[in-house]
C-alpha cells in the first residue's frame, strides 16, 4: 500500500509542477469559465496516461474542477454558456472537457444541443473526448 501512495504522491508532484506553465497559458484564469482572480488547481483530463502530461492538463476554478471531477453532481444551466467559446478554443484538453460538459447538460439546455452541433472537433480530439465517458 505504501509504495501505491509513493506513486500517487510522485503524480500529484508532477502535476502541480505544471503550475508556472498552466499560470502561464491560461492568463492565471480558469481554463474553461475565464474566471479571473480566485484559487486555480492543476487538473489532468482523463483518461490520464501513466506520465503526466502539460497538454491534458487545464488550470481550472474550484466550481469547474468540481463539476468536472463529479459528472453525476453536474449542475446543467445557463452559467455554463462560457463553453460555447472554450469548445473553440486551440488547446485541446480545453476542448475536450467542455464538450464534456456541453454534452452532460444537452437534453436540458437547448443551446448545448447547439453548440455540440456547430462544434468542429478534429477526429484525435473527437475520441478523446468519447474516452472516460
Amino acid at each position: 500500500m505504501a509504495k501505491g501512495y509513493e506513486v500517487n504522491q510522485e503524480r500529484v508532484a508532477a502535476i502541480a509542477s505544471f503550475g508556472k506553465e498552466l499560470a502561464r497559458r491560461s492568463k492565471s484564469r480558469c481554463e474553461l469559465c475565464e474566471t479571473s482572480g480566485v484559487r486555480l488547481t492543476a487538473f489532468e483530463v482523463p483518461p490520464e496516461p501513466k506520465v503526466p502530461e502539460l497538454d491534458r492538463c487545464l488550470f481550472l476554478c474550484e466550481r469547474c474542477r468540481e463539476q468536472a471531477e463529479n459528472p453525476r453532481r453536474f449542475q446543467a444551466g445557463e452559467d455554463w454558456r462560457c463553453l460555447a467559446q472554450a469548445v473553440w478554443s486551440e488547446i485541446p484538453a480545453i476542448q475536450v472537457m467542455a464538450v464534456r460538459l456541453l454534452r452532460r447538460q444537452a437534453d436540458s439546455q437547448p443551446w448545448a444541443q447547439e453548440t455540440l452541433e456547430e462544434a468542429y472537433l478534429d477526429p484525435e480530439i473527437a475520441a478523446w473526448a468519447d474516452e472516460a465517458i
